[in-house]
């Protein structure tokens, strides 16, 4: 991939899976994109992401650059506007706009469904991540600290989202 205008954003489907869950398990493997420690099967994976919020980047052949997709936050009616997301990139395709790419997707999914805001929480030394949403228009919240032992280590969370200027 030579440029970001090389890149499709699609709606993540089943044909996907495999890749999806690839990058996913990287992201995992690196050790500041999650707490996580192994990815879910494409049944659980697939069930808990809301559907309309799921997208792909893929190259012209249709290789699986990165994903991102959005979970409810809650339950309750008061906050049916709020999604928390993930957010993917293959590391051969960091920095060329596929973050970007699948960040204005999903912006733009969560804002015609009536979403005003979407949030999520980053490593602290996930920078790269941190540049990205604040470029995106997030905007830092605060830091959680030592919200979580990952690896036995505790963990800090800058907690990060995007209100949405288009709804009202």
């Amino acid at each position: 991939m030579s440029a970001a205008t090389e890149v499709r954003i699609v709606a993540m489907g089943p044909e996907h899976a495999a890749e999806v869950l690839r990058i996913y398990r990287r992201g995992i493997d690196e050790g500041d994109a999650t707490f996580e420690t192994a990815a879910p099967t494409w049944e659980r994976f697939n069930a808990t992401k809301l559907s309309d919020h799921r997208h792909v980047a893929v190259d012209q052949g249709g290789k699986v650059l990165g994903w991102v997709a959005a979970v409810p936050v809650s339950d309750r009616c008061v906050y049916a506007g709020v999604v928390e997301h993930s957010l993917y990139v293959h590391p051969d395709a960091r920095g060329r706009g596929v973050g970007t790419a699948l960040l204005n997707a999903l912006i733009a999914s969560t804002e015609a469904a009536g979403i005003w805001t979407i949030q999520s929480g980053i490593f602290p030394e996930n920078t790269s991540s941190l540049a990205l949403h604040q470029k995106a228009g997030f905007r830092i919240i605060g830091t959680r600290e030592r919200i979580g032992r990952h690896h036995g280590v505790w963990r800090d969370v800058v907690l990060i989202e995007r209100r949405s200027p288009a709804v009202a």
